[in-house]
């Protein structure tokens, strides 16, 4: 057995040890906060210094006049999936009512079948919504002056009604193509397409066309909205903020594609339009085309064909 001396005395250098090991610990935490406080103290005097930093002025009269017109395109170009009225006729029949009012619009010699087709358009647009109406409005009034501003040349000519009959018909066509699109859903407008034996490519081409030109045109605004904020001072090479903004755009139209491309993949669209479950006929459709027939014996007349 051992010694219950000897086991005092270990008991007694193991206190000693670890007063010792924690008064060490003690010195050297005192050390280090010690040593920090005067590195606190030493700071330089260049970093304690107050800043007063103005970045220079720079015009950035391209970023927001890119964003403003972009936001202008937008409104104009944005479909929204309307809804056909009560007596609104089908979709074939209306694309069809469409090409035919184009037609004569187009080919008349005589205002008075512009005048009445552009009171077709007026009698249409009063059952339109106020966003409907505004959007047909603001379009059809900046294709009739873009047509008479360019038809301005035939008045020196000698041709002074020319400017106005072509304004007047530019009018009546935006008009009419305006209230189409935004009083048919675009499933219909498809399936009305695929009616008349056109092919599934162009279709498909132009249904995502439509829907797809509206958000690569809100990806080039976001991100010039975000280039504008982040630009601060001067940009000296402009040309580099520009390829910046194509290179994004590029890649999130390369990534919107796959994405809709794997979409299409997942729920088994091969690119067939399918033309009977989008297209009915209605008994309206009657009306519409006795109409129809009325206003064409009615343009053949004042045109000199038809009982001259």
């Amino acid at each position: 057995m051992e010694d219950p001396h000897t086991q005092q005395s270990s008991h007694a250098q193991q206190s000693s040890r670890a007063k010792q090991d924690s008064r060490a610990q003690q010195d050297s935490r005192t050390e280090r906060h010690s040593h920090a406080q005067q590195q606190t103290r030493e700071l330089p005097s260049w970093l304690a210094a107050e800043q007063d930093y103005e970045p220079q002025t720079d015009r950035s009269s391209f970023v927001q006049k890119s964003a403003l017109s972009i936001a202008a395109v937008l409104r104009q170009l944005r479909l929204d999936d309307g809804t056909s009225a009560r007596f609104s006729p089908s979709a074939p029949l209306k694309l069809v009512l469409l090409v035919l009012a184009l037609v004569a619009n187009s080919l008349s010699r005589n205002l008075m079948v512009t005048l009445i087709l552009l009171a077709c358009v007026l009698v249409r647009a009063l059952f339109l919504n106020r966003s409907a109406l505004a959007r047909v409005v603001a379009v059809s009034l900046g294709a009739a002056g873009l047509a008479f501003i360019i038809s301005l040349p035939a008045i020196l000519l000698g041709q002074s009604t020319s400017a106005v009959r072509l304004g007047v018909k530019a009018l009546v066509s935006t008009g009419l193509a305006m209230e189409v699109a935004l009083t048919t859903p675009a499933s219909q407008l498809t399936g009305a397409l695929r009616s008349f034996k056109v092919p599934n490519l162009v279709i498909m081409t132009i249904d995502l066309t439509l829907r797809n030109i509206v958000l690569l045109g809100e990806r080039a605004l976001e991100t010039l909205i975000a280039l504008n904020l982040r630009s601060v001072g001067k940009d000296s090479d402009k040309r580099s903020s520009i390829g910046g903004v194509g290179g994004t755009l590029f890649i999130r139209a390369s990534v919107s594609a796959q994405d809709t491309y794997d979409a299409m993949v997942c729920r088994g669209f091969d690119g067939t339009y399918d033309p009977t479950s989008r297209t009915t006929f209605r008994r309206i459709d009657l009306l519409w085309v006795g109409s129809t027939i009325l206003l064409a014996l009615l343009f053949l007349h004042l045109e000199g064909i038809l009982f001259a």
